[in-house]
């Protein structure tokens, strides 16, 4: 591998190493609630190999326990997972160029956490090439996609050793906040996060991720409105 290529996967796996901080106990609750769910290990593992979602994952779960319709659960899997049509539309200007195979293996381990982490990374020295994109992106799966899995069959297979007063829910609200605090760097990204997060919580009674897709748009909206209003600003300043 080419030296720029190998350091930018050195830094893709570096920095993605603090999140293992609370994938590993949010991959072990799956393991664990699946299981007791009434689920074996095979179809566990299923869940978190060909699906690869954590919140779709566990939503899909809710549904199965309680009974819903199969296309109850598969229509809010993929409501809750449409935002990654969203993370995929701001990566395809970044590595649109790549070859066929590696933006199918990159759609395949996009999920949250290498998303927010690609998009800071790509932000901060945007004159990455396209290879060094994709060389970041493929050094950061291992420690986000692999964990994921090795501990959901950790969780499926010894859940019953885990003491249940461990509040192992606490890494779900941890890794979003460690996603997003470090983007908020301007006007715009706080101005979008703030109206998806307000309209996520008023729609919070709206079926299960519909208030997420609603949220998301008006979010990237607002952000695109006040970064226009904060550029016409700039130029008059300078005028």
């Amino acid at each position: 591998m080419q030296p720029d290529l190998l350091r930018s996967a050195r830094a893709g796996f570096l920095q993605a190493l603090p999140f293992l901080l609370v994938l590993v106990p949010f991959s072990l609750l799956f393991g664990v609630v699946a299981t007791a769910a009434g689920l074996d290990v095979a179809q566990t593992m299923g869940f978190s190999v060909l699906v690869l979602a954590g919140a779709s994952q566990f939503s899909a779960l809710q549904l199965m326990t309680d009974h819903a319709p199969v296309l109850i659960v598969l229509a809010s899997s993929l409501a809750i997972n449409l935002r990654m049509a969203m993370y995929s539309a701001s990566l395809t200007p970044l590595i649109g160029s790549a070859p066929a195979w590696q933006r199918a293996l990159v759609a395949y381990v996009l999920i949250d956490q290498t998303y927010g982490l690609a998009m800071q990374r790509f932000e901060r020295y945007p004159r990455l090439s396209v290879p060094e994109r994709i060389a970041y992106l493929f050094g950061a799966t291992p420690v986000l996609c692999l964990p994921w899995m090795g501990f959901t069959y950790v969780g499926a297979t010894a859940g019953s050793l885990i003491p249940a007063g461990w509040p192992l829910d606490f890494a779900v609200p941890i890794t979003f906040f460690a996603m997003i605090a470090p983007m908020l760097r301007t006007l715009a990204h706080v101005a979008a996060a703030g109206v998806a997060i307000v309209t996520a919580l008023l729609l919070a009674g709206l079926p299960s991720g519909t208030n997420v897709l609603v949220a998301g748009p008006l979010g990237m909206v607002t952000g695109a409105v006040v970064e226009g209003w904060s550029a016409r600003r700039r130029l008059r300043g300078r005028g």
